[in-house]
């Protein structure tokens, strides 16, 4: 004879079934299954004479439902919500669960992110592990001293790993932080050069800015060549900061550039003394330097007083016959501030 509830069952249309068979078609353990039970998520079909929980066809869909909706991220409050009470929408709870998702995705980035970091160190031991995570630790600190602290201590015995010093270094604004950040990243040579010239296309002109500078401090010849390269940037400013350090460095390429700054009044002075370090390689290149400053600046046409006296200021460190000749021309120039200025300068240059 048949259980109450097996003909129930049979009057529902599905076969009833023990709860260790629920647990075998839909991978949920009896004990979650009882776990629903209790919260009342799932509500057996009925038992049998023994005792043992039946289940019919509807219930296992539902135990599908549920699980479907656990894979989402939801609570277990809100799949019985979702399950039974019908004003319950997903719009507001899907939207939370985006925010949520997204949250965890970056904390679990940064988990990431700062193992391989540690991994690129190449520990020999839980100490240095843990040397590498305070120094990380102490990179992303609000405190600029502690920043700073970090950064010099990176080219220790236990080094920071580049990657991170080139992110640091990319987002730092503190100008002495910024410092103590490429000092490190040169003590690395050329290992950060990838990552920096990679940032010298970031949409954001401040991240441009600071990797041009850190690439000025890198020695060695492959950031020699991307500066070389810089000198083509769209950006004006990674071109000047490109230009001076190249002169730094006796690149002659960096001479058009300088002189544009020297013209146009922006970072003059170090652009200047970049011409002044180029001109001092060769007399061939101190009269091209002086011809080029000629050029753009020399026009004695009305209004023009101004750029005559920038020119002979320009002139002032660049040795050679085409400067001094240039000077001398000055010196006797209509507009008497261009000629006392122009006198001046030559009085200087005799003087050496």
């Amino acid at each position: 004879m048949s259980s109450p509830s097996a003909a129930r069952a049979r009057r529902s249309g599905g076969q009833a079934v023990l709860i260790g068979e629920v647990a075998r078609r839909s991978g949920v353990s009896a004990r979650m299954l009882r776990h629903y039970e209790t919260l009342g998520l799932v509500r057996p079909t009925g038992r049998t004479g023994g005792g043992y929980r039946e289940y019919r066809d509807e219930d296992i869909r539902r135990i599908f439902h549920i699980e479907s909706l656990r894979s989402l991220g939801l609570s277990l409050r809100d799949v019985g919500r979702a399950l039974d009470d019908p004003g319950f929408t997903p719009t507001g709870l899907v939207d939370d669960l985006i925010r949520r998702t997204r949250e965890r995705i970056a904390a679990e980035t940064e988990l990431l992110t700062r193992l391989r970091r540690i991994g690129a160190a190449e520990p020999d031991g839980w100490e240095d592990v843990l040397l590498t995570v305070a120094l990380l630790q102490a990179l992303a600190s609000r405190s600029p001293e502690q920043r700073q602290r970090a950064a010099l201590s990176a080219a220790g015995e236990v080094p920071v790993p580049v990657e991170a010093l080139v992110e640091a270094a990319l987002s730092e604004t503190d100008p002495n932080v910024a410092g103590a950040l490429r000092w490190a990243l040169a003590q690395s040579g050329d290992e950060g050069s990838p990552l920096l010239a990679e940032a010298l296309g970031a949409p954001a002109a401040e991240v441009r800015e600071r990797a041009v500078q850190a690439i000025a401090e890198l020695p060695g010849d492959e950031a020699t060549a991307l500066l070389r390269d810089a000198l083509a940037h769209s950006d004006a400013v990674v071109r000047r900061h490109a230009a001076t350090a190249l002169g730094a460095r006796g690149v002659a390429e960096a001479v058009p550039t300088l002189i544009d700054m020297v013209v146009e009044m922006t970072n003059d002075v170090d652009a200047a003394d970049a011409l002044s370090a180029l001109a001092g390689s060769g007399p061939a290149l101190a009269d091209e330097i002086a011809t080029g400053l000629v050029g753009r600046l020399g026009e004695n046409t009305p209004g023009s007083s101004a750029r005559r006296r920038r020119l002979a200021e320009a002139l002032a460190e660049i040795p050679g016959a085409t400067a001094a000749r240039v000077l001398a021309d000055l010196s006797r120039d209509g507009d008497r501030a261009v000629a006392v200025t122009a006198t001046y300068v030559l009085g200087v240059r005799a003087a050496r």
